[in-house]
Formats: structure tokens, sequence, C-alpha cells
């Protein structure tokens, strides 16, 4: 068996990003698509989410840059969970104590996670609006206010947030499928011709657009993916039904407009709002035709991919062979083995013949 040989690394900041991007061809095929459909694997970086990438990214430019102390900074984070798993493993390494402040609806492996990697965690209110004093942002400022030597690196308008995805992110998928051959049997542009992710913060998809629209296609469309509820979305008529409802989903979507999201259509150009019911199906799909055992904000990201490529714009992608369409893949189910929503998919059965011989066989033996 072949294997490419890996240094050995430092520490587990080192092991961040350098994730694989993989064909989705089963689900691509079920969709009588042409195009290439790939997924971008976040989940097997060292934290476990795409979030690591900024995570690292803001330790590394506070330090540099003189605002975290050694032995000193407490460093206080506002998080649906993921950037503060990445700056609690981040934060374990450099030696910095950790506050996540996190609303309640986030799973609670997300804050056993940040507990084991030593963090101190404080939930919020779901209800609250994102400039209460109760958020999870409202809190945070107020523990930054009265804690010594706290600082709060700010996903929402920390530079670094968005750069970490057009220095590492996007270079990454463009490597991948430039030095990925054109063959008969697997066609290929050689070029990235669609990215399609989901909108939190807002970092990556602007960050990756910008790495992909500069420096390899400046054609490629970009694709955000919003859960309805949420207002990211251009134009602000995409919001307006069920604008402000809950949604299960975690990660994405916001009620305010985060400063590292870039909304100008140079960048991102189509919004498709998704529901929960669309992106746990395809979790679903994604776990059981392609063995990947993503979390549900993947399964947004696939489900909006694939009503894009139904409009007239995404059709002419679909029935083009060799266009290459890429899925964000933010997190894998590590973070939601306990959500309803995960244990209705995993013990949920459709019938089978193996199925009902196993019954069958069962009812013998007793």
């Amino acid at each position: 068996m072949e294997f490419t040989p890996r240094r050995i690394l430092d520490n587990a900041l080192d092991a961040v990003g350098n994730t694989p991007l993989i064909r989705l061809d089963k689900i691509a095929a079920e969709q009588g698509l042409k195009c290439n459909l790939l997924g971008k694997l976040e989940f097997v970086s060292a934290g476990g989410s795409i979030k690591d990438r900024i995570a690292k990214a803001m330790v590394l430019a506070a330090e540099k840059e003189g605002k975290l102390i050694p032995g000193k900074s407490v460093v206080i984070e506002p998080t649906s969970g993921n950037t503060g798993i990445g700056l609690a493993m981040a934060c374990a390494i450099k030696g910095y104590s950790v506050v996540i402040t996190m609303p309640k609806k986030m799973s609670l492996e997300k804050e056993a996670l940040l507990r084991a990697l030593g963090a101190q965690v404080v939930r919020t209110p779901d209800e609250e609006p994102w400039d209460s004093p109760r958020s999870h942002i409202g809190v945070a400022c107020r523990l930054q206010r009265e804690i010594e030597h706290g600082i709060i690196l700010d996903q929402y308008r920390n530079v670094n947030n968005p750069l970490a995805h057009e220095y590492t992110t996007g270079p990454e998928i463009i490597a991948s499928v430039v030095s990925t051959p054109s063959t008969r049997t697997r066609p290929s542009s050689m070029k990235v011709d669609a990215f399609v992710a989901g909108a939190g913060t807002g970092g990556t998809i602007t960050g990756v657009s910008r790495a992909l629209k500069k420096t390899h296609n400046a054609d490629c469309i970009v694709v955000g993916i919003d859960p309805i509820g949420s207002i990211l979305a251009v134009p602000n008529s995409l919001n307006i039904s069920g604008v402000g409802n809950p949604y299960v989903v975690e990660g994405i979507g916001y009620d305010f407009i985060p400063d590292v999201l870039s909304r100008d259509e140079a960048d991102v150009n189509h919004w498709v709002k998704t529901c929960d019911e669309d992106a746990f199906k395809a979790v679903q799909a994604l776990m059981r035709k392609e063995g990947l055992l993503v979390g549900g904000s993947s399964g947004s990201a696939l489900c909006g991919a694939l009503a894009w490529l139904k409009t007239e714009q995404g059709q002419k992608v679909a029935g083009t062979e060799g266009l290459n369409v890429v899925v964000l893949l933010p997190d894998g189910i590590r973070n939601y083995m306990t959500k309803e929503w995960f244990l209705k998919n995993a013990f949920q059965t459709e019938h089978s013949d193996l199925a009902t011989r196993i019954s069958g066989i069962w009812l013998k033996r007793r």
C-alpha cells in the first residue's frame, strides 16, 4: 500500500487544516449530475472543524502583535462552539486561560469538549438578540471588562478570520483540483467552477471566495447558504419568510451581519435559504451513501448546493461533464451525537429484505 510519509509535528496546531477533497459520486449520480461534486472534509482537522483555522490564525496574530501576555491573558470568545473548541485547543497548547460564552441551544458535546480542554463555559439564553447584554456576545463583553487581562479576539470582526481561509482553505482546494489529472473516465476542467458554503461569521465563504477569484478562476461561482430564520442572505427579500424563527442547525446564520462577511455580489454571487428538515436529510445521505460522519451544517451546505444546481444557472453547471463543484463540509457528527435530529436519523431504518431476514432468524431463535 502506498503512503506519503509525514514529518513529526511539533504540536496539534500543526495538524490544523490540510484537509482532503472527496468525491461525492453516489450522491451526484442519484441527483443526475454530470459535474463533479466534491466535499471539502474539515472534521479531520485537529480540533474537529473548519474553525480550527481561524482560532489558530487569531491566536498567532495576537501573539505577534503583543496582545496576548503569557501567564496573564484570558481569552474570552462568544461562539456557537467550534471556534471556542479551536481556541481552547490553541490556548491549551499556548498556556492561556479561556472563557467561552455560548447559547443554550448549542450541543452538550461542544460544552463537554470545551471543558475537557480546560475552558470555562457560560451558557446564555437562545432568545436574546445579538446586541442584548444577556446574549453570548453581550456576556462576553461584560466578562472582558471585568476580568483582568481579558481579551476578546472577536471572530466577527477579526480580519484574520477571512484571511485564514484566503491563505489556507482556498489554496488547499485549488491545489487539490489542479493536481488531480483529467481522465476519460473522470474528466475535469482543472478549475474550481463553483464553491458552496454556509455562512455564520462569513469568514469562510468570504476568504475562500477571494482566494478562488483572485488567484485561480475569476469566473468561479460562489454560493452562500443561509438557514431560514437568519438574515445573512442577499437580497434581503430572501430573508423575509421565517425571519427570526428558531432553527436547529448550529454554526451558520445570525440575526446580525458580521463585519467579516462580504455580502458584495463580487464575492458571493448567489444565496440559497435552507431548512432544518432538508439539512438533516442531506446529512443522512452523506453518511449512508458516502460514509462521511458530518454535522448538521454540512447537510445545509449540501442541500443548498443541490437546490442551486436545479436553478437556471446551476443547471448549466450540473449538466456539464468535468465542471467542479466544491461543497464545504465544516464539521463532524462528534458534536451532535445526543441531538434529537441525529438520533432520529441514526435509528430510522428503511425496510429491506436483509432486515426482514434478520428479524425472521431472530424470531426463530426465541
